[in-house]
């Protein structure tokens, strides 16, 4: 079915997270390191803007022209452009050059998109972002939203009649090498379509030195009635803003859909007679007819189910139904159904199997307990006994000294919370790296301190790996790189890396790829970075999942200058443990 809405006439794509509002030091003017050809490229820009322009154009004043220190002395999120007001139903263009150290893919412009001109300080109470993408078809959402990498697009990796990939413009295979140096001095033009139907559609083109046109874009739900603000901000990274200016939008329709199926997960497996929350804290994800997915309002969900049914011990099912399309019009319902047990209140616990895991390690924070393999037996008040899911159970944190200690289980009952504890082993690290509630975002948390490796050495990481298990880069990841802390290489665990010294690596690993981002936590990792003495250095990860299962990941080659040689560890969405 079709609705008079919104729908975008051009390429969909982005929108952004915050930053923080600082004024720009005065710079010297930026030169241009362009090819012959790139004052026609701009021209046709400019054309096309001014035909897309015509008739109800609103031109900004720029207050701030020059963003950013030239050289890349403005680090990450140090100072920004303007922020750009975009009220619904209008799109906003601007362009400027851009400049960035080269020296990593995100040294180049970042893209936000907030709710508010503010700061983004704690004295701003009502400021919140949407989110955040850079020049790297890489971002992230922010509170007021949740970003959908699926959304992000670009054409980095297109490749050309022969087969080539476009970037690639040596043919070495590393098209990211070619696409920082190619960003340098890029002319850069960024439109941000704000629908009235609540969406935002970004599209950012650059050309580069070369005469390369790269396209990036993004599309998220915002605001359907307040403005949205656009702003980019620096990374080792500088920008001369050229110009910015508001024209209609030209979203003029868009497509509802119906749903076409609905999947719950996090239900309860079991609750006591007397609880008529059969619900809990389920989440309901609804699929449409163009393939797209959005988790529904559990206050669009209906539950059905009998409450007489609850009063009496068994097995029932729970029916729960959708019925609104993609734009929250009421369309076709579509249902699911789970089966829930009814039980007498539970007055005992035990763990009748032990969990496969027995010992951690620990370093100065209590570590999260991994209930793979436990099995908790209640007795309920008739006298019965019979397993509990361990979605019904609570497990506490493993406490983290040394020795014996006690992890509380827990069940919460209508009238009480019933409590049993099982003993773990605790054993003390050297280090810890990373958050226990896997909250450290990427390039956050790393070693104490790098490692120098003499030329003929190697040294080894031996650590123990907790991770939510939610992406194969949450996980360890090493950092070959100069005392001046300038990269080589740097490789995750899943068979990737980047860096100019990344080019000549050879990969080679023996993972299952359907177990490897569910086996990450709790598995054994050793890391050794061989300094070969000719100028290349190899990398091994030994893993040993918490199953027994052993797997490897083998880099080498890698292009070092072996007298200059140190490493480290990062990691995100993940905790390491190091151990001697």
């Amino acid at each position: 079915m079709r609705f008079t809405k919104t729908l975008l006439s051009a390429i969909s794509a982005v929108a952004f997270a915050a930053m923080l509002s600082v004024s720009c030091s005065e710079v010297e003017m930026y030169s241009v390191d362009a090819p012959d050809d790139l004052q026609s490229k701009i021209d046709s820009l400019a054309n096309a803007n001014s035909q897309a322009s015509s008739g109800d154009t609103t031109y900004l004043t720029l207050g701030t022209v020059f963003v950013g220190e030239e050289g890349g002395g403005s680090g990450w999120w140090a100072e920004h452009s303007d922020y750009f007001d975009i009220p619904a139903g209008k799109k906003l263009v601007f362009q400027f050059y851009n400049y960035g150290t080269m020296e990593n893919n995100w040294n180049n412009w970042n893209l936000a998109v907030v709710n508010c001109a503010a700061n983004g300080t704690s004295e701003d109470s009502n400021y919140g972002e949407y989110f955040v993408i850079r020049s790297d078809a890489y971002g992230w959402g922010g509170s007021l939203s949740t970003y959908d990498s699926a959304m992000l697009k670009s054409n980095y990796g297109d490749t050309d009649e022969d087969g080539k990939v476009i970037l690639d413009l040596d043919g070495d295979g590393d098209y990211w090498g070619d696409f920082r140096s190619e960003m340098y001095g890029a002319l850069v033009t960024i439109e941000i379509d704000h629908s009235t139907a609540g969406y935002a559609y970004v599209t950012a083109t650059a050309v580069t030195k070369s005469g390369l046109t790269l396209v990036e874009t993004y599309e998220q739900e915002v605001s359907a009635v307040n403005d949205i603000y656009a702003f980019i901000t620096t990374d080792s990274s500088w920008f001369k803003m050229l110009s910015a200016y508001l024209v209609p939008s030209e979203v003029t329709e868009l497509t509802d859909y119906n749903a076409t199926s609905i999947s719950v997960t996090g239900q309860p497996t079991s609750i006591e007679v007397g609880n008529t929350n059969v619900w809990g804290s389920a989440v309901a994800t609804v699929t449409f007819e163009d393939a797209s997915s959005v988790v529904a309002d559990s206050a669009d969900v209906t539950i059905s189910i009998d409450e007489a049914y609850l009063t009496t011990p068994g097995t029932y099912t729970v029916v729960y139904s959708y019925s609104k399309t993609k734009l929250g019009n009421y369309g076709t319902s579509v249902n699911g159904y789970y089966t829930i047990d009814v039980t007498n209140p539970i007055v005992a616990l035990e763990v009748t199997t032990a969990p496969t895991l027995t010992t951690y390690y620990a370093c100065g924070a209590d570590v999260p307990f991994i209930k793979d393999g436990i099995v908790v037996t209640a007795t309920y008040a008739d006298g019965t006994t019979g397993v509990v899911s361990n979605d019904a159970l609570t497990f506490g944190m493993v406490p983290g000294s040394a020795g014996s200690q006690n992890v509380t289980i827990s069940y919460e009952g209508s009238s009480s919370t019933i409590t049993t504890e099982y003993a773990v082993t605790v054993k003390q690290g050297t280090e810890a790296i990373g958050a226990t509630d896997f909250s450290n975002g990427w390039w956050s948390t790393f070693t104490s301190s790098d490692t120098q490796i003499a030329a003929g050495a190697s040294h080894t990481y031996k650590m123990m790996v907790y991770s939510d298990n939610l992406g194969n880069w949450h996980s360890p990841c090493t950092i070959l790189r100069k005392a001046d802390l300038s990269e080589y290489a740097v490789v995750r665990m899943d068979n990737f890396g980047w860096g100019d010294g990344y080019g000549t690596a050879v990969l080679e690993s023996n993972w299952n790829w359907d177990t490897f981002m569910t086996s990450i936590n709790g598995s054994m990792v050793d890391i050794t970075i061989t300094n070969n003495g000719d100028g290349t250095a190899d990398i091994v990860y030994n893993v040993t999942y918490l199953t027994g299962e052993e797997h490897y990941q083998k880099y080498t080659g890698i292009t070092v200058d072996s007298s200059d040689l140190q490493c480290a560890l990062v990691t995100e969405e993940s905790y390491l443990v190091l151990y001697e």
